[in-house]
């Protein structure tokens, strides 16, 4: 069986941390992902898709990740079916996140807050974030170190 999601999408809002009864990371966010088609006259289409990320992909998400940032996700669908407060049953589709990767430059490394739209900026030094020796993620300024 094949169950692969690949997405990139916007963050709605900053992602949260929490921790399970047995304290195991999972932080939960939105991302709004523009459809590819945009019918003759409309307006582009957003589809905001439900994302759970677990231990150190939840503590990297929840940390270096915020709201209206461009982020890219793979992982699988799950569903899971429960009862509302109102004693409605629903059922919920997530993609639950192997992986998640930053989409574009930092916005603060090119001033002013925006986010780049082009080619401008490629020369520009990016930071780089790496698991360190104990797990933690530490950031690199520049690429000059970087064997690839």
């Amino acid at each position: 069986m094949l169950n692969v999601v690949a997405l990139n999408g916007r963050l709605t809002a900053d992602p949260e941390l929490r921790h399970t009864n047995s304290d195991i990371p999972v932080t939960s966010f939105s991302l709004a992902v523009d459809r590819s088609y945009v019918k003759s006259g409309a307006e582009r289409q957003a589809d905001f898709i439900d994302i759970v990320c677990w231990r150190n992909t939840a503590e990297f998400a929840s940390r270096y990740f915020k709201k209206g940032q461009l982020v890219a996700v793979e992982g699988s669908i799950q569903t899971r079916n429960y009862t509302d407060n109102q004693g409605n049953k629903r059922k919920a589709f997530e993609v639950v996140a192997n992986n998640v990767h930053f989409a574009e430059p930092r916005r603060d490394s090119y001033g002013g807050g925006q986010p780049s739209s082009g080619y401008e900026n490629q020369q520009q030094p990016q930071a780089t974030v790496s698991a360190g020796d104990n797990g933690d993620f530490v950031e690199i300024d520049g690429d000059d170190d970087l064997p690839f």
